[in-house]
């Protein structure tokens, strides 16, 4: 049976596309028969993994993804983030600022709006991110460590959002804020 937020066609789609390894072939200019010979897998097996006609054991894919010059891991994640995923948005509101925020994987955006004299002075806790400020409308003063920044409309500003920081709104303003995770970095 559907949940309310699916339909039956998508209740029968596979859990991941491995289309994307005849991308990866086509990208790499490579025939089946290469592929084939470079990761020990048969001619076969990797056509019905392209058609989608059955399901890759891990050995397969780490073969497969060495050829591509990625970990098996990397090749899973193309092959599910081919798949659409929908969120829905949370709203807040932090010291004048109205936010709505999606979360996917690593990465985090938030859509805002502030009045004139709005202050964000002690942002929600960050992870280790990168932090973008897009100004969309009106201008935002960004209050780092060691430098102030004024960005306006159409511009945008990224620093590490570990370092303290904070927002202030010089005028009616419109911005999008997306928080990207980093690897390994700790």
């Amino acid at each position: 049976m559907p949940t309310p937020n699916s339909s039956p066609e998508s209740e029968s789609a596979p859990l991941y596309d491995f289309s994307v390894l005849r991308a990866l072939r086509k990208r790499e200019e490579l025939t089946l028969g290469q592929v084939a010979e470079r990761s020990g897998v048969s001619v076969a097996v990797i056509s019905k993994l392209e058609r989608n006609q059955s399901s890759a054991e891990l050995e397969t894919l780490y073969k497969l993804a060495r050829v591509f010059s990625m970990s098996a891991a990397e090749l899973l994640g193309l092959a599910e983030a081919r798949m659409a995923h929908e969120v829905k948005a949370e709203s807040y509101e932090h010291d004048g600022f109205k936010f709505s925020r999606i979360t996917y994987g690593k990465a985090r955006v938030f859509y805002g709006r502030a009045v004139k004299g709005s202050r964000i002075t002690r942002p929600e806790m960050h992870h280790d991110d990168f932090e973008t400020c897009w100004v969309l409308s009106g201008k935002i003063q960004i209050n780092l460590p060691s430098e102030t920044r004024i960005v306006k409309a159409g511009r945008a500003l990224q620093f590490d959002a570990i370092l303290e920081h904070s927002y202030q709104a010089l005028e009616d303003s419109e911005l999008v804020l997306v928080h990207l995770r980093k690897e390994n970095r700790f």
